[in-house]
């Protein structure tokens, strides 16, 4: 392949592509479905062939991306049109937090872990589970939380409250996870696993092997999510 060849290859490729993707809209860029997902791998993979196989005819290469724009404005039209459709192209949102309990089968669909979890709850500036009271995984990998009423934002000036200062722990700390205890967080809050049991009898817990999740709150309070029968 000649230079001229590359750069008129590459040109061709760039301009349909960006032509295509004007076309296509927004929302391929700015929701990353699955659909999306696979529609920008493919245009990708098509648009790089395209631009350095010589293999590939011009001509053939311009209609695959011609061809692959039609397919994903069409089921995009099925997307916007039948909720049924929508359910297969983009699949529906996830409830992963419900009234204040963590729905372990959905974390397991979605293959989603505590430490990611927590993860997204911290990108909502949530450090603690017991405020949450709904958390939604949306079908573009975002999570949606609505926290629990008295966790809703208000001034200090309208509760006419001090800053709370005296806390025992910087930041809400996890002890137990899927039924196993973190010897080392609890050795980090300097809390014995005598303590951990102790609190565990007072929510009628008789092991941690019963707790899905629980997190030791910064005044030193203990935040348990049992297992689900």
């Amino acid at each position: 392949m000649t230079v001229n060849e590359t750069i008129l290859r590459v040109t061709i490729a760039f301009l349909v592509l960006f032509l295509l993707a004007r076309l296509m809209g927004r929302r391929e860029i700015g929701q990353m479905t699955f659909f999306n997902w696979t529609t920008a791998i493919g245009i990708g993979s098509i648009a790089g062939n395209l631009a350095v196989n010589e293999s590939t005819l011009i001509k053939d290469g311009v209609i695959a991306l011609i061809v692959w724009t039609l397919f994903t404005i069409i089921l995009d039209m099925i997307d916007l049109k039948s909720k049924q459709g929508r359910m297969v192209t983009t699949g529906e949102p996830l409830i992963v937090i419900k009234a204040g309990r963590i729905m372990e089968a959905a974390l397991k669909i979605s293959r989603i872990d505590m430490d990611e979890l927590q993860a997204l709850l911290r990108q909502k500036d949530i450090f603690s589970l017991k405020d949450v009271d709904y958390a939604i995984l949306e079908t573009n990998g975002e999570l949606s939380v609505l926290k629990k009423e008295s966790q809703q934002p208000v001034t200090k000036t309208d509760l006419n409250i001090k800053s709370l200062k005296n806390v025992l722990f910087p930041l809400p700390t996890d002890v137990i996870s899927d039924g196993k205890i973190n010897s080392e967080n609890l050795s980090k809050l300097h809390l014995e696993k005598s303590w951990l049991d102790r609190e565990l009898q007072k929510a009628n817990i008789r092991s941690a092997e019963d707790v899905f999740f629980a997190q030791v709150q910064q005044d030193g309070t203990l935040y348990i999510d049992r297992k689900s029968k």
